[in-house]
């Protein structure tokens, strides 16, 4: 005799969301928004894809591993809007992110996120503190970068 065994499901669930605020102020939100809307017109046009504050998952079936950059920049990946961004799936790294950093996001920004990124090789790791609470120029700063190649130019503004 021949038992049927129930056939249970395997697929690994990653989330899009996890509820918690898109940013932590009025002034990181539009910040965000802002940097999200120049890049994604400067880059009409090219194979590449802009993402704002969606999970960036970097281990292939831990849904857990997984980060929220305020804005990434992917290069050679189909141009449009994803629900999360499997890097296993596309193929690409970020090859620039940006945080919209705070007092209350600074040390993980500055740490954990700084050496993620650098391992995971994005070629530039851009902090901005857009109240001005942790940079004396009140300005864009350049926390790491793997590589000097990249695609997009360079240009520090005051605010």
């Amino acid at each position: 005799m021949t038992a049927l065994s129930p056939q249970v499901s395997t697929s690994i669930v990653y989330p899009s969301s996890d509820g918690e605020p898109v940013a932590e102020t009025y002034v990181h939100l539009y910040a965000l928004l802002v940097t999200l809307e120049v890049l994604r017109q400067y880059l009409t046009g090219q194979r590449a894809t802009v993402l704002g504050n969606q999970f960036l998952y970097y281990a292939q079936g831990f849904p857990k591993l997984r980060v929220a950059p305020d804005v990434m920049v992917v290069f050679d990946v189909e141009p449009g809007g994803r629900d999360s961004y499997k890097i296993w799936e596309e193929g690409q790294t970020p090859a620039v992110i940006f945080e919209m950093t705070s007092a209350g996001t600074q040390a993980q920004d500055q740490s954990f996120k700084k050496t993620l990124y650098a391992q995971l090789e994005v070629q530039e790791y851009w902090l901005f503190d857009p109240k001005g609470n942790g940079y004396p120029t009140n300005c864009a700063a350049i926390i790491s970068s793997v590589r000097s190649t990249s695609r997009l130019p360079m240009v520090l503004a005051r605010f």
